[in-house]
């Protein structure tokens, strides 16, 4: 599971002057962020960007280009599942399909209280194992409906 210490200003203040010095701070600062909070509220933007001296514009940037970090908490377990051309010819895009018409769960659209939230990325590195998965950053591989559908029926369970 993903969640992690609550959202706290002074926190995450000390945790990006932990980062600040580093060559290239966003990312590292932006993954200590994601890491400890298990998202990137939208406070630490601008702590960031004032931290760096740069703008809130550039910090809004990394966070929504990159994949890996999320604006709100996922309150369950996360899968990220792999779209890149290796999974998508071995069927990754059905897998999205049947997550949605069988389980109502759409991609990449985080539901507060939900037991599971799915989160497409491109390539895990993985593609001997496709489609490839990640669920709560353990790898899965070779993924199909019916080892969804488990995963989907698991992660409803009190864990």
């Amino acid at each position: 599971m993903t969640g992690r210490a609550p959202w706290n200003a002074v926190e995450a203040s000390r945790i990006i002057e932990d980062h600040r010095a580093l060559k290239g701070a966003t990312l590292p600062i932006l993954h200590a962020l994601q890491e400890h909070f298990g998202y990137i509220d939208s406070a630490a933007i601008g702590l960031t960007a004032q931290a760096l001296n740069l703008s809130r514009a550039e910090i809004h940037g990394a966070v929504t280009f990159y994949h890996d970090f999320r604006g709100v908490p996922a309150d369950g377990r996360v899968l990220k599942l792999c779209r890149a051309e290796s999974c998508q010819s071995m069927g990754c895009e059905e897998l999205v399909s049947h997550l949605a018409s069988v389980h109502g769960i759409v991609a990449d659209k985080a539901e507060a209280g939900a037991s599971i939230t799915v989160e497409t990325v491109y390539c895990l590195g993985n593609c001997a194992l496709s489609p490839a998965a990640l669920l709560d950053e353990e790898p899965v591989g070779r993924l199909d409906q019916a080892r969804l559908d488990a995963i989907v029926r698991d992660s409803a369970r009190p864990q």
